[in-house]
């Protein structure tokens, strides 16, 4: 009868030790649980302050596409200017008003893209037409092409040199 209470007792202990151990368990697993969701959260936050920064930095470039035209047309009226006007002071103000606008665009970090005499890049430059020259390189500028930070806005619109005439081989439709 001496043994009972002491089996009894030693049963108990071992219930207490699998439910401790189970508990114990369980505590990992929410510990491992909670460190997750904070890893996962602490991700988010970072990603949620990237996309903000992403935000910020490209919330001027439809302002500036958008304006890109004006300046084009700008350009194009100073090239067709006839020379008696070339001097004029109010064609003096269009050109610090050009300026301006260039000064503008150059601080929000857009620049124009060269491109005569360069590769063709079909990244950077749009082929619009193919004329006698160096093939592959860009011959001539019809629409300057713009880059903001570090993507295109506008690619430039040019002409590509296809091969002089002379060097390219002679086709015939003979069967």
């Amino acid at each position: 009868m001496g043994e009972e209470p002491v089996t009894q007792e030693n049963e108990n202990i071992e219930e207490l030790k699998e439910a401790l151990s189970e508990e114990r368990k369980k505590s990992a697993g929410y510990l491992a649980d909670a460190q997750r969701e904070r890893a996962d959260y602490q991700n988010l936050k970072k990603r949620t302050e990237q996309d903000k920064q992403e935000s910020l930095k490209w919330s001027n470039a439809e302002l500036i596409r958008s304006i890109l035209p004006a300046i084009d047309s700008m350009e194009r009226a100073f090239t067709m200017m006839e020379p008696q006007f070339k001097d004029s002071t109010w064609v003096e103000g269009f050109r610090i008003i050009q300026r301006q606008l260039q000064d503008a665009l150059k601080a929000q970090g857009c620049t124009e893209i060269e491109c005569v005499g360069q590769p063709f890049d079909p990244n950077l430059h749009e082929a619009v037409t193919y004329e006698d020259g160096e093939e592959g390189t860009v011959i001539s500028e019809h629409r300057k092409g713009y880059i903001m930070k570090d993507r295109v806005l506008r690619a430039s619109q040019v002409a590509v040199g296809k091969g002089n005439q002379e060097d390219a081989p002679a086709f015939s439709d003979s069967k």
